[in-house]
């Protein structure tokens, strides 16, 4: 080959890859076609080099035809086939240009042009006034023939005849399979040899080139391909390539036949075509060329190249060329083919010259291991070659960015591959089309590694921050303040509309040396510990997910979502936080689907978990107004409330009344319950002193004498579980060891700290000074829930109380004994009610009811010391 392959871009369309294979059709004169796999066709004028018209078909176009006088357009889409006449787009583009500004014709093919409604058409061929379909079912390939008329606005489209063949699924790999899909069936059409004057002629001009798909073969052998039958009526034969890798073959005049297969390739077949490969003799095909996508080439032609003998017979040579193989074309002796990254030649007259027997074998298997790269990339799809009087071969070609080409190749020379060209043989041009190429490539090599390097990192920090957090969680003694990533909450109360809502503000604090780049998501699940009565018996969890790109080493996020509305009482709610990383953002839905652990193409990492409880969710009242007559209304009790407040007194005075109860004063008064929790002064002291100097050595050491409003002053205040409340009606601190406040519910509840002494007066000696927390409310519910929050605060001080042996053994016995002997006789009481329910006798349901009540107040108003 003489020189370097000279490359010239015509136009450049724009191509991002599509579910079929685009495909580029010339031999309209100046006109070329071109499918990019869309809904639209895009006709070229080589001439004026630039774009005429887009045809735009209803659905997406899978292949186009034309007819032998160059004159119509067949054009498949998934609804059917349609026709256009050449000359009739012409005009429309013209007038249309002509009646707007824009210099490109957009033109929409609409249902009047439907030739044949078969849907599902992937391929098509045109013999004389024989039309070809070739569709695929769920169970076969199905090959129509259908007879066009003579007319061209005639729309009557006759079938002659239709053939099948079963579908054959051969196993793939799972990076091949995508492609299989999206490649269309080879259909072309073999001639006998003495039918038709020679497609190869010498002529250069691109109208007297045969068609791309119709090739006259040598009559010896086309009697051996398809029989005697075939060869003498001289019927043409339809060769069809199959995304299985089955070639197979129609005789369209014998009687009685149908689809056959050929040959198997065992990979898709993407290009079928056929070549003269000897230099001597009638300038018929003698070889028959089809190549698969990973690079398996079949060479079909007589073993021996003479006259037709006793022994001639066809040969099936098979071979493997660097691949994968992407589009393909041929011309007299040379396969060309792109496998994106380059495009290459090889020669098919070599083992072709009269040699027989083993060695031609050996010589074809040679060449096909040594193709010829002729430096040009990315092209996806190839029109038949032109050759021109000086012997230059010229190749139209589509690169993947979607640049119609025009590429040009040398001369070849015998001694092309024997010798090396002087540099100063090869032009400018040349050099700087091969620098160009060279450019492209390296630039998109560079793109491509940078962009990978990139999702590398990205991943790495995932991973980093994935292993920080999974080891967090499985060291159990790991404090929840120390976590390198981690939540916590405020709770406020907000009110709009006359509505009262609790809203959680929660913040995602980043003490990790990662930053939390695209991708992650902070997802928030709140679950109740109890179910509403409007949620019919079932608890259910509420999930909020919040998105967030770049938090920073030592910064935060604060989110804000609705927690409960006035009225709801199903606290405490466990608030389970998480960050959860989308790699299908990352990596793409392809790249994911191939990893079996990632179905959801997320990942999900545990943080800590939160507790919202009663004593989170309390409206303290202001002191000032606490202290005031009790038939003035606090501040922050609005005429709504007090409008509630008598309809709920109004409630329980008249089922007083129904039950023969007192007086309307006495009716009025609600019933109150309690419970309390008594914790030893000892270890109060110790507790609190040293929390207050953990958090602030500033602060001055706690005094005995305070340890009733320091105890609630904490209870209130400390962000226990990582939850805190987000203010106490006044911001001072506590000055009375009585608070009132209000619940969510909307009852009044009263929390008391006061000191006691437990033992009796026989043991004085060995009395205990401890502190009482009581809990009143005429609210079982509120009772309920803050008797828990207190005693799991207690829980909390517990945990940090020092080691001491025990000197209250004696208290401590004593107050267990009595706490038995009381369990006993509740436990009487609980058993007599149950079996006086389950036989329907006895009690009432409303007098079992109260029992039950009295047996939790006993339970709750007698509690155990904890020391």
């Amino acid at each position: 080959m003489e020189g370097r392959c000279a490359v010239e871009t015509l136009a450049e369309f724009g191509f991002s890859g599509t579910s079929c294979t685009p495909k580029v059709k010339s031999g309209f004169g100046i006109y070329v076609f071109l499918c990019m796999g869309s809904d639209e066709v895009y006709v070229f004028n080589t001439q004026e080099r630039k774009l005429t018209a887009v045809l735009q078909f209803p659905g997406l176009v899978t292949d186009l035809v034309e007819s032998p006088d160059k004159q119509l357009l067949y054009v498949s889409c998934r609804s059917g086939v349609y026709c256009v006449s050449l000359s009739f787009l012409l005009s429309r583009a013209q007038s249309s240009l002509a009646n707007t500004s824009s210099c490109l014709a957009e033109l929409k093919v609409s249902s009047e042009f439907l030739v044949v409604g078969e849907e599902g058409v992937l391929s098509l061929l045109l013999i004389d006034s024989v039309l070809l379909m070739l569709s695929q079912t769920d169970v076969s390939w199905v090959l129509s023939l259908y007879k066009t008329p003579k007319q061209t606005q005639s729309s009557s489209y006759e079938m002659l005849s239709s053939f099948t063949l079963p579908l054959v699924s051969a196993f793939v790999h799972e990076d091949e399979l995508k492609t299989r899909m999206r490649r269309r069936p080879v259909l072309i059409c073999v001639f006998h040899g003495q039918t038709a004057s020679p497609p190869f002629s010498s002529t250069s001009s691109a109208e007297a080139a045969s068609p791309v798909s119709h090739f006259h073969l040598k009559p010896v052998l086309f009697k051996r391909l398809f029989g005697i039958d075939t060869a003498l009526i001289k019927s043409p034969v339809i060769l069809c390539g199959l995304p299985d890798g089955r070639l197979c073959f129609l005789p369209l005049r014998l009687p009685g036949s149908r689809l056959r297969v050929l040959h198997s390739l065992e990979q898709p077949v993407v290009f079928i075509g056929a070549s003269v490969v000897m230099k001597t003799g009638p300038e018929h095909a003698q070889c028959l060329v089809a190549v698969g996508e990973l690079g398996r080439v079949l060479l079909i032609k007589m073993d021996k190249g003479g006259s037709e003998g006793e022994c001639s017979r066809a040969g099936f040579t098979e071979g493997c060329v660097p691949g994968p193989v992407v589009c393909g074309c041929v011309d007299k002796r040379h396969l060309y083919y792109s496998t994106g990254s380059d495009l290459l030649a090889l020669d098919l007259s070599k083992g072709s010259s009269g040699i027989e027997g083993q060695e031609c074998g050996e010589e074809t298997s040679a060449a096909l291991q040594s193709p010829t790269s002729l430096n040009v990339c990315r092209v996806i799809s190839l029109a038949q070659p032109t050759c021109s009087p000086a012997g230059e071969v010229q190749l139209l070609g589509l690169s993947i960015r979607g640049q119609l080409q025009r590429i040009t190749l040398p001369v070849w020379r015998k001694d092309a591959r024997m010798s090396k060209l002087p540099q100063g043989r090869c032009s400018a041009r040349d050099l700087l089309s091969a620098i160009g190429d060279v450019y492209e490539r390296a630039s998109v090599l560079k793109t491509s590694i940078k962009s990978k390097n990139q999702t590398l990192r990205h991943l790495n920090q995932v991973l980093n921050i994935s292993f920080l957090l999974l080891a967090s969680t499985r060291e159990e003694h790991f404090p929840i303040q120390e976590k390198p990533i981690r939540c916590h909450a405020m709770t406020k109360w907000s009110r709009l509309l006359q509505k009262d809502s609790l809203n959680l503000t929660c913040v995602l604090d980043n003490s990790s040396p990662y930053v939390l780049e695209r991708g992650w998501t902070l997802t928030i699940a709140a679950f109740p510990l109890s179910c509403s009565p409007s949620a019919g018996g079932e608890s259910s969890s509420t999930n909020f997910s919040f998105q967030f790109c770049n938090l920073h080493p030592g910064e935060t996020l604060e989110v804000s979502l609705p927690l409960a509305a006035a009225g709801d009482t199903y606290f405490p709610v466990t608030i389970n936080c998480s960050l959860t990383f989308s790699v299908t953002s990352l990596l793409g839905e392809e790249e994911v689907a191939s990893f079996t652990g990632l179905q959801s193409g997320c990942i999900s990492l545990p943080l800590n978990t939160l507790t919202v409880d009663w004593l989170h969710v309390l409206q303290v009242k202001s002191s000032t107004a606490s202290h005031k007559n009790t038939t003035s209304q606090p501040n922050n009790i609005t005429t709504a409330d007090t409008i509630q407040a008598f309809v709920r007194s109004h409630r329980i005075w008249c089922s007083g009344r129904g039950d023969g109860g007192g007086g309307g004063a006495s009716a009025l008064k609600q019933e109150q319950y309690s419970a309390c929790v008594r914790v030893s002064s000892e270890l109060l002291r110790d507790t609190l002193v040293l929390k207050s100097s953990d958090l602030d050595p500033q602060e001055p050491m706690l005094a005995p004498h305070n340890l009733c409003i320091s105890l609630l002053d904490w209870m209130l205040s400390d962000s226990l579980g990582g939850v805190k409340m987000g203010h106490r009606g006044d911001e001072i601190a506590l000055s009375s060891p009585v608070v009132h406040a209000q619940g969510p519910n909307g009852d009044t509840v009263k929390l008391t700290a006061k000191e006691v002494n437990i033992g009796e007066e026989s043991m004085a000696k060995e009395s205990l000074s401890a502190i009482e927390v009581r809990v009143e409310s005429s609210s079982v519910a509120a009772v309920c829930g803050l008797h828990h929050a207190v005693l799991h605060r207690v829980q909390t001080l517990l945990q940090r109380a020092p080691k001491r042996p025990a000197s209250t053994k004696t208290v401590q016995s004593l107050g267990l004994r009595q706490a038995l002997q009381r369990a006993e006789c509740l436990l009487q009481q609980i058993q007599q009610s149950r079996i006086s329910a389950a036989f329907g006798v006895g009690e009432s349901t409303r007098q079992m009811t109260h029992s039950f009540l009295s047996v939790y107040r006993e339970l709750r108003e007698n509690p155990l010391l904890i020391i």
